[in-house]
């Protein structure tokens, strides 16, 4: 019989305990069963406080639910259930613990009612996930792993910092909304930031993405930044700032993703972008705008799990996976093929797909409310995403050159993961009342008028024009193979090279000032050489010769200290 107090993270925990315990069909049977109950008994949870104790004279609430926390439960749920589901054939122990006790601590997280519970919860989701990026167990896997790791911890030291501030100014620990009222607002908006990817502190996420194993990626991609996106909106909704940073995050990574040659590269770059839209939607803080974020929160969880699902099989498949090592592989691969362009055609917000019912809904907030420039900014996001995630992914993958390899589709749970994801892309595209009714206002929008349609149709059509002559002009970046900096060009490049310079300068004048002295100070010892040797001398003739042997004795000691420290 289940207790209304049970928080649903704690299933997820038993899970990971199963799966340390477990082998074979038992694990995969226990591990598919756990998202499935958990969901169900989520299903039929009110809202409202359901766990509460007591903490050093402070309530801490670590089971609260409202629409808000209730929307991202449901999503972490179906997303932890297609992430096992794909990932059924893996048999490593490390992948399968740290998947469950990931998706508990993502899980536990939007359920926390309090600073301090959010805390624990913040700091176990770096912790369970880091482990999915070291599972590769490449040098590379595990150099992204600590940076990861250093980040996330980063992040979750400055909440905790921040938590504290915030503790000794209100009284409170009550997560609600926070503000950026004092320091204790900005050290806790920092810290949501940096799990966010806002831009300069978002290489974490694609320099780590890409190199976790084929199934740990579609993971990552569903938990970590979308329990930022909440906590933003949970205590941030309304605030300016986050309208140009998200409107900075949706257009800075079409530039990297569209000349990027790792395909889970350019899915991790198009992961900011679309959490730019999120971010933008909070910032506005409207009803309209705050579902638009919301929503689009939960659709990005399963078309973009659906495109790193599609290009982990391509990995698992062909043990490739830049775009210019692939091409042709329509010909073996048909359903993963059409199962990936399903992906394409959501997160570019076609018609009857469910990228278009929730993005229209942030750049309706956005016209509305008078950020004129953000809409356009938006609008060109909208058409790079088509670019770069919508025709390049799909293209080089699996169209383009003709690269020789025929691999088939992978095994059967990949292919029935990517048919669940796809199926629930096209069904909130046709029916979008079932994800609206689930929404935290009831705004009446509707996303099907004749203006969002016709708009959105002219520019994929403008998009995939200007694609098309890029391609046959040749004017569009080639598939290289090259490592790009990013914004570590600054500490990789540009601060290296900058001391470089400025140490050459201050060793060049040391160089100089070094040899002057010692011009000097042979000057001075062929003086008193001279003077030794001629007899009849001032010193000879008013010193006795113990201080002229002091003095000797001085010089040369002064000129070996010179001479050694050269």
């Amino acid at each position: 019989m289940w207790m209304l107090e049970l928080p649903p993270f704690v299933l997820f925990l038993i899970g990971g305990l199963i799966a340390a315990t477990t082998r074979g069909k038992l694990r995969g049977a226990l591990m598919v069963a756990i998202p499935v109950i958990s969901g169900l008994h989520l299903w039929t949870v009110p809202e409202g406080v359901h766990l509460q104790l007591m903490f050093l004279d402070y309530q801490l609430v670590p089971y609260r639910a409202d629409k808000l926390s209730l929307m991202f439960g449901y999503i972490f749920h179906i997303a932890a259930f297609i992430a096992i589901v794909y990932s059924l054939h893996v048999k490593d122990t490390v992948q399968q613990v740290a998947a469950m006790l990931y998706a508990g601590s993502a899980i536990g997280a939007v359920f926390a009612g309090d600073l301090l519970t959010l805390f624990v919860f913040w700091e176990l989701l770096a912790f369970t996930s880091v482990f999915l990026i070291w599972a590769r167990r490449t040098p590379a896997a595990y150099s992204a792993g600590m940076r990861y790791l250093i980040m996330q911890v980063l992040s979750g030291v400055i909440l905790l910092v921040g938590a504290l501030f915030y503790i000794a100014e209100t009284g409170s620990v009550a997560f609600d909304f926070i503000g950026l009222e004092g320091i204790a607002g900005w050290l806790i908006f920092i810290a949501f930031g940096i799990k966010c990817a806002f831009p300069f502190a978002h290489t974490w996420l694609t320099d780590a993405y890409p190199e976790a194993t084929p199934t740990g990626t579609v993971i990552l991609s569903a938990f970590t930044t979308k329990v930022a996106v909440y906590a933003l909106a949970r205590g941030y909704p309304g605030t300016d700032l986050l309208v140009y940073i998200g409107a900075a995050m949706t257009c800075f990574p079409i530039f990297f993703a569209v000349i990027e040659n790792d395909l889970r590269r350019v899915l991790a770059y198009s992961l900011i972008n679309q959490v730019g839209f999120m971010v933008v939607g909070i910032g506005i803080g409207t009803a309209l705008a705050l579902n638009g974020a919301v929503s689009h929160a939960f659709n990005d969880v399963i078309f973009k799990g659906l495109l790193f699902m599609s290009m982990g099989a391509v990995l698992h498949m062909t043990g490739r996976i830049n775009g210019s090592d692939l091409g042709g592989l329509y010909k073996t691969m048909p359903k993963t093929t059409i199962l990936c362009i399903v992906g394409a055609a959501s997160i570019s917000a076609f018609p009857l797909f469910s990228g278009f019912v929730s993005k229209s809904m942030v750049m309706s907030a956005a016209i509305e409310n008078g950020h004129d420039w953000v809409w356009l900014m938006l609008l060109f996001a909208s058409a790079g995403v088509f670019h770069h995630a919508g025709i390049k992914i799909p293209y080089f993958a699996f169209f383009a050159h003709d690269s020789g390899i025929r691999a088939n589709d992978p095994p059967n749970n990949m292919v029935l993961a990517m048919f669940i994801a796809a199926c629930l892309c096209i069904g909130i595209g046709i029916y979008p009342a079932a994800l609206y009714s689930l929404l935290p206002y009831d705004t009446g929008y509707n996303p099907y008028d004749a203006t969002h349609v016709l708009a959105q149709t002219q520019l994929l059509l403008f998009s995939a024009l200007a694609f098309v002559w890029l391609n046959l002009k040749g004017m569009y970046p080639p598939e290289l193979r090259s490592t790009h900096l990013d914004v570590d060009w600054v500490y990789r490049r540009l601060v290296p090279n900058a001391l470089q310079r400025m140490f050459a300068v201050i060793w060049k004048v040391d160089g100089s000032v070094r040899q002057a002295v010692l011009g000097k100070l042979d000057q001075c010892q062929q003086f008193f050489a001279r003077q030794l040797k001629g007899g009849g001398s001032f010193i000879s003739s008013a010193y006795p010769s113990g201080n002229m042997v002091l003095w000797v004795a001085v010089i040369l000691a002064a000129y070996l200290f010179i001479g050694f420290v050269k």
